[in-house]
């Protein structure tokens, strides 16, 4: 019995420092990259991956009770709320920034096609 909770230590604390790993190196990307949408990015897949690795571990340390299906609910509903908030902030910055345009290619490109036309810049046929 006693290697069975030696596994589930190692394993509990294998998770946690995984997960507070992805927290560190989020920290680090959301202070290194300087476009608004790239730090959002970053920080929206650390706080889901790192928030959920650490939970998970502390499932395995609680053992399988009422608490570790709150735990559960817990990861789910962060899990559903994190992309929302993002995609809502993303859709937020697309349209109050003015310089969007120098960092996206694909607006450009998109804008280049309204210019053109609809046909594609063939003219009538």
């Amino acid at each position: 019995m006693a290697v069975i909770e030696w596994i589930r230590f190692i394993l509990v604390v294998g998770l946690l420092l995984f997960g507070m790993s992805i927290f560190f190196l989020e920290i680090f990307g959301v202070y290194r990259f300087h476009y608004i949408l790239n730090r959002m990015q970053i920080a929206a897949t650390g706080d889901t991956l790192g928030i959920g690795m650490c939970l998970v571990g502390l499932m395995v340390a609680n053992g399988w009770n009422a608490t570790t299906a709150k735990i559960a609910l817990v990861i789910v509903f962060l899990w559903c709320a994190s992309p929302v908030s993002s995609h809502m902030i993303a859709k937020l910055q697309m349209s109050t920034d003015k310089r969007i345009l120098d960092h996206c290619r694909i607006i450009v490109l998109k804008k280049k096609k309204k210019e053109e036309g609809e046909d594609g810049g063939h003219g009538n046929l």
